[in-house]
């Protein structure tokens, strides 16, 4: 039995049939750009709406210069997308699809989600629900009211959280997003924004986004990962240099 270990070893060798661990493979550090949203179902909420609206500028822009087709749908009866913002933070408005759906109707919202991301056309869709009032609670079928207090009407505030997707819904916008190498995100607002919860389960990656204000009139956000299904969460991303309209100064 001594003797053979000696010749097993020499014969291992000679055949060069020896393995060696490998050192595990270390992912470059994360970046919030395109690079990294790519093919997956982002949701990007905050406490308001302007620091998800700057994050979201600065996510056209890049795909503008790489040359990515980019659609927004927007509530018809919202005024927090306003154009004379985006141009002045140097996006191409005349490159830009914009589609307007009232807040009350978000399965058309979802609707034209699903169609763009089907045509294999963009790059880069934004779906705005921050102030969805209700959401489809399956695919194709009625939408569920959100519970409001007895005795109140009118449209939905920007406090209104929007309800979980349903599943046919996430899986066929998640799937849509993966097979056509496009970016999806969902912009929401959310009392706590820092909460791990998400509009559903098959979201691959959902951040905050945080305005800090700094000096000169200038302000920069902070964009921070509360679930990544990829790399996990805890990541941090700083964006600097940024200038308010002159509402905001």
């Amino acid at each position: 039995m001594g003797s053979s270990r000696p010749a097993a070893i020499r014969e291992l060798l000679r055949t060069r049939r020896v393995y060696r661990a490998r050192l595990p493979q270390t992912l470059p550090p994360p970046r919030w750009g395109l690079g990294e949203l790519t093919g997956r179902l982002v949701e990007l909420s905050a406490g308001g709406a302007s620091a998800t609206l700057t994050v979201a500028t600065g996510l056209v822009l890049e795909a503008q210069r790489a040359g990515e087709p980019v659609a927004w749908i927007a509530p018809g009866d919202d005024g927090t997308f306003y154009p004379p913002d985006l141009a002045e933070s140097g996006v191409d408005l005349g490159a830009l699809v914009v589609i307007r759906a009232p807040s009350c109707q978000p399965r058309a919202m979802l609707t034209a989600a699903d169609r763009l991301l089907r045509s294999g056309a963009f790059g880069l869709v934004l779906l705005d629900l921050a102030r969805a009032e209700r959401i489809a609670v399956r695919w194709g079928g009625r939408a569920e009211q959100t519970q409001r207090p007895a005795g109140t009407r009118g449209p939905a505030t920007s406090e209104a959280t929007p309800r979980a997707l349903s599943l046919p819904a996430q899986t066929r916008l998640a799937g849509l997003a993966q097979r056509h190498d496009a970016v999806l995100i969902c912009l929401t607002t959310r009392p706590d924004p820092d909460s791990s919860g998400s509009l559903g389960s098959l979201v691959s990656l959902h951040a905050t986004a945080t305005r800090v204000e700094a000096a000169s009139g200038r302000f920069c956000c902070e964009v921070r990962v509360v679930k990544d299904k990829r790399r996990g969460p805890g990541w941090i991303h700083r964006q600097e240099g940024y200038r308010g309209p002159p509402g905001l100064r």
